[in-house]
C-alpha cells in the first residue's frame, strides 16, 4: 500500500495555520442581520405575554418573532437518521420555557449593539412554575415538563410524558436470579457520572440567505449537513427541495454539532425578511443553551466464582435528558450495549432503565455517546470485583474478555438488530502492552513517594463500535479530470478530524494514485452525495467503504476506456495509476492522455463514479488504558503523573491524525474524571457557565501521555481500518478512580474526582480506624 497508513499532512492544515477564511462566519456576507436570542431567566415558565412593540420602533431592527410568529411543529433537534429514535418535543419557539437558556424570542437588526438593545426592550410576563431540578425526584412530581399534546414518538421508546419519563430501555438474557444466587462473590456499587460540555473552541453558528432562485441556503457548523436540511424544512414548513445546507470548516465538534441549534433562527428570520442574516452563538450560549453530556446513575451488581469467571451482570440505570428528550433513549442504550459486550462468559446480563426529563440544559451527543457513563460505572465495579477476589484487575479482564470470533447475545438484541461476530479484536494484547508501558507489576497497587504523598496505578477497558449497523449509509463520487486528477464528493463532514485527508487517502489508494491527485469536496447537500453525518465514530468505516467502492469503481472504467483506445479487451490490460497497459506490454496510454481523448477527443465521456455503503455492522475498536497518579494525603490533591492507552482501532489510514484523535480523546475522558463540574444554583441557572468557571484540562494539568497502536485488521472496513475517534474517552474516568483508591483507600463512585471528596474520603477512613 502506497497511501495507506502514511502520515499525509491534513488537506486544510495550511489554510488554518495561515488564518484563511474558512469557517462559518468568515463567510458571512456584510451586510447579514444579526441575530439575538432573547432567553428564558426561569428553569420552567410559561409566557403569559410579550411586549415587543419598543423593541420593534428601534431603528435598525428588521423584525422580532415570538411563539405565535413562527410554525407550531413538534420536531426534534437531534441530527439522526429518520424516522428519528429522538422525542418530537422541541417547537422552533414555544409558551412554555424548559430550562434557563430556553429561547423566548428571535431579535434581527443591522448591527450587533443594536440587537442587544432590542433584547432589553422586550416585555415578557411569565408564569413561574415549580421546576425539576433533581433528576432522581423526576418521575411523577407534580411538574410535567411536557403538557403539550402534540409531543410523540416515532418509535417505541417508552415516552411518558405525564411521568416525565423521556424514554425507557430493557434488555436480558438468561436466568439472573438464579445464576447470581450461585456465584461466590457478588459486588454491588452505585455510580454517578456528571454532565459534561463540549467546550470546543468554535461555538455554535449559521448564516442564511436567499439564493437567485429564492431557495435558502443555510452555511453551518454542522455535523450532520443533511439532517439540518431534512429537520430544517420540515420545522419552517417548507419543501426540502427549497433548502441547500454548506459546511465549511469546522472549529470541533465532539457531538455537540450532531444536532440543530441556531439554523432554525436564522432561517426563520431570512424567509421573514428576505434578508441574510447570521448568529453566533456567545460561549455562555453554548453552555446553557446547546447540549451537555447526559448526567447518569447506575446501579451495577457483579456475580463471579473464585477463580473469577464472570457469570452475571446487572445494571439499572437512571438518565438525566433536560428540558428535551433528544438522544434519550439512544445515547442510554449505547451505555449497556456497547460496553457489557467487553464480557462474554456471563450465563446471565440484564440491562435497563428510564430518562426522564429535567428542568435543565438538555443532554445530547457527546464524544463517547453514552458509552463514557456506562463505562465508569462497570470498570469500577470490575475494579472492585478484582480486590474483592484478590485478584490482578489486568488479570480478571483477561480471563473474561470476548475474544476473536466471538459475539454477544446483546448484539442480538440491540433496536437496530445488528448480528456482529468480533472479527479483529487484540484486547489482551493492548492489556499486556499496556501494563508493560506503565510499570504495572512494579507500582500495583500503590507507592509511596513520601509521608505525606502516594502512588497508585489503576486500570480500565473500553469498546466503542465503528458507525451504527442498517442506519448509517454514505455515498461517494469520484470524476476523472483532464490530466489525470480526481474529484471525491463526498457528503460526510470533517470536523477538524482530518477526513476529507483520510477519505482523500483511501480514494487515492484504490486508484493507484498519489494523494495530491485527489481533490476533496465535502459536506454540501446540493452537490456531494448523501451522508448521515460525523457521528457514531462512523466517517473511516462508513465513508471509507463508500470512497473504496467509488474509487475501485471508477478504477474499472478507466481500464475500460483505456482498452477502447488501445483497441483490445479489457481482460488484457492493467491499469497501475499512471497508464493503462496490455497485459504484454506491446502497448500503452497514459492517464493523462486518456483523460484528455475522453474529454476533448475521442469517445467523449465524462467518468463518473458514484457508489454508497451502508453498514450492517459495527465493528468495535477496544482500548486498555492505565493512570498513574499521586496524591496529597493532607490536601486530597491529586496529580495525573502518567496516562498509557493501547488501541486496536484496525488499519490506521493516517498514523498522526489518528494519534491526535486518541490523545485529545484522552484528555476529555481526563478532563471528565478529575475537572469538569457542572454547578447550578437553587433556581436552576447555569453557574459554570464559562471557561473561566468550567475548567477544562490544559497542557499544564496533563504530565505525560503515551499512546500506542496495535497492528489488526478488520475484514470489512476500508483497508482494514475501525476507528479511534470515541473510544479514547471511555477509559480515564474510571482508570484514574481506581488509581486513587489504590493510593488512599479511597474509593469514588461520584465523578469529577475533586481534592474535596478525597480528603473527606481519608478523614472518614481515619476516623473509622479510631472507632
Amino acid at each position: 500500500m502506497k497511501e495507506i497508513n502514511k502520515a499525509i499532512p491534513k488537506v486544510d492544515g495550511m489554510s488554518l495555520v495561515l488564518g484563511k477564511p474558512v469557517y462559518t462566519e468568515d463567510l458571512a456576507f456584510n451586510n447579514a442581520l444579526i441575530v439575538k436570542m432573547l432567553r428564558s431567566p426561569h428553569a420552567f415558565a410559561r409566557v403569559k405575554s410579550i411586549n415587543i412593540d419598543r423593541a420593534m420602533k428601534l431603528e435598525g431592527v428588521e423584525c422580532v418573532l415570538t411563539y405565535q410568529d413562527v410554525p407550531r411543529k413538534p420536531f426534534t433537534r437531534a441530527g439522526q437518521s429518520y424516522p428519528e429514535p429522538s422525542t418530537y418535543d422541541k417547537f422552533i419557539l414555544d409558551e412554555y420555557v424548559r430550562y434557563v437558556g430556553d429561547e423566548v424570542a428571535i431579535v434581527a437588526a443591522t448591527t450587533e449593539a443594536i440587537a442587544e438593545k432590542a433584547l432589553k426592550l422586550i416585555k415578557v410576563e411569565y408564569e413561574v412554575l415549580e421546576p425539576v431540578l433533581d433528576f432522581e425526584q423526576a418521575e411523577g412530581h407534580p411538574s410535567v415538563i411536557h403538557p403539550e399534546p402534540e409531543a410523540h414518538a416515532l418509535k417505541d421508546t417508552g415516552f411518558d410524558p405525564r411521568r416525565n419519563v423521556a424514554a425507557t430501555f430493557d434488555t436480558s438474557f438468561g436466568d439472573l436470579e438464579g445464576v447470581m444466587t450461585a456465584c461466590d462473590v457478588v459486588v454491588k456499587g452505585r455510580y454517578y457520572s456528571q454532565a459534561q460540555a463540549h467546550a470546543m473552541m468554535e461555538t455554535h453558528r449559521a448564516f442564511t440567505y436567499l439564493d437567485h432562485q429564492g431557495r435558502l441556503v443555510i452555511t453551518s457548523s454542522t455535523q450532520v449537513p443533511f439532517h439540518v436540511r431534512r429537520i430544517v424544512a420540515y420545522s419552517l414548513d417548507i419543501p426540502v427541495s427549497k433548502v441547500r445546507v454548506v459546511k465549511p470548516r469546522i472549529g470541533g465538534g465532539f457531538g455537540g454539532k450532531q444536532a440543530l441549534h441556531s439554523e432554525f433562527f436564522v432561517a426563520a428570520v431570512t424567509l421573514k425578511t428576505g434578508k441574510p442574516a447570521k448568529i453566533i452563538y456567545t460561549r455562555q450560549e453554548a453552555f446553557e443553551s446547546t447540549y451537555s453530556r447526559h448526567a447518569m446513575r447506575f446501579d451495577i451488581t457483579i456475580g463471579a466464582t473464585k477463580d473469577g469467571t464472570i457469570k452475571a451482570i446487572e445494571m439499572q440505570g437512571l438518565s438525566n435528558t433536560g428540558g428535551y428528550g433528544e438522544h434519550a433513549q439512544s445515547v442510554f442504550a449505547a451505555s449497556g450495549l456497547k460496553v457489557l459486550p467487553m464480557y462474554n462468559k456471563v450465563d446471565a446480563l440484564k440491562y435497563g432503565g428510564k430518562v426522564v426529563y429535567t428542568n435543565q440544559t438538555p443532554g445530547g451527543a457527546l464524544r463517547g455517546y453514552g458509552v463514557t457513563q456506562g463505562n465508569f460505572a462497570l470498570e469500577s465495579a470490575m475494579n472492585q470485583l478484582a480486590e474483592e477476589l484478590n485478584m490482578d484487575p489486568t488479570l480478571l479482564r483477561q480471563k473474561n474478555i470476548t475474544g476473536m470470533g466471538e459475539t454477544h447475545p446483546f448484539y442480538k438484541k440491540a433496536p437496530n438488530g445488528a448480528q456482529i461476530t468480533i472479527d479483529s479484536c487484540e484486547l489482551e494484547y493492548c492489556i499486556n502492552k499496556g501494563k508493560e508501558l506503565i510499570g504495572w507489576d512494579a507500582k500495583f497497587p500503590i507507592k509511596a513517594v513520601a509521608p505525606n504523598k502516594a502512588r497508585g496505578v489503576g486500570m480500565a477497558v473500553s469498546m466503542q463500535g465503528a458507525g451504527i449497523p442498517n442506519i448509517d449509509m454514505a455515498g461517494a463520487t469520484i470524476k476523472l479530470n483532464e490530466e489525470g486528477s480526481f474529484n471525491l464528493l463526498v457528503g460526510a463532514t470533517d470536523l477538524g478530524t482530518g477526513s476529507d485527508t483520510i477519505l482523500g487517502q483511501i480514494a487515492a489508494e484504490a486508484l493507484g494514485v498519489s494523494s495530491e491527485k485527489v481533490i476533496v469536496y465535502s459536506s454540501d447537500t446540493d452537490i456531494t452525495p448523501f451522508d448521515t453525518g460525523a457521528y457514531a465514530s462512523s466517517t473511516t468505516y462508513v465513508s471509507g467503504n463508500a470512497v473504496k467502492k467509488a474509487a475501485e469503481s471508477m478504477r474499472q472504467m478507466i481500464a475500460e476506456e483505456g482498452a477502447k483506445c488501445l483497441g483490445i479487451d479489457v481482460t488484457a490490460v492493467e491499469f497501475n495509476g499512471e497508464k493503462v497497459s496490455s497485459v504484454d506490454g506491446y502497448s500503452e496510454i497514459s492517464l493523462v492522455q486518456l483523460s484528455l481523448q475522453l474529454l476533448y477527443s475521442q469517445n467523449q465521456k465524462q467518468l463518473v463514479a458514484s457508489e454508497s455503503f451502508c453498514s450492517h455492522k459495527s465493528p468495535p475498536p477496544f482500548l486498555a488504558g492505565f493512570a498513574e497518579v499521586e496524591v496529597d494525603l493532607e490536601t486530597g490533591k491529586v496529580d495525573l503523573v502518567d496516562y498509557v492507552a493501547v488501541i486496536d482501532g484496525g488499519t490506521l489510514i493516517n498514523p498522526n491524525l489518528a494519534r491526535i484523535q486518541v490523545e485529545g480523546g484522552l484528555v476529555q475522558g481526563i478532563g471528565m474524571a478529575m475537572f469538569e463540574e457542572v454547578k447550578r444554583n437553587s433556581r436552576g441557572k447555569l453557574i459554570t457557565n464559562n471557561l473561566m468557571q468550567y475548567k477544562i484540562p490544559t497542557r499544564e494539568d496533563i504530565n505525560k501521555i503515551t499512546v500506542e497502536f496495535v497492528e489488526s485488521y478488520e475484514p470489512d472496513g476500508p483497508y482494514g481500518a475501525k476507528s479511534v475517534g470515541e473510544v479514547c474517552i471511555n477509559t480515564p474516568p474510571a482508570a484514574i478512580v481506581a488509581a486513587v483508591y489504590n493510593a488512599t483507600g479511597v474509593r469514588i463512585t461520584s465523578l469529577p474526582v475533586t481534592p474535596e471528596k478525597v480528603l473527606l474520603g481519608l478523614k472518614e477512613r481515619h476516623n473509622s480506624k479510631e472507632a
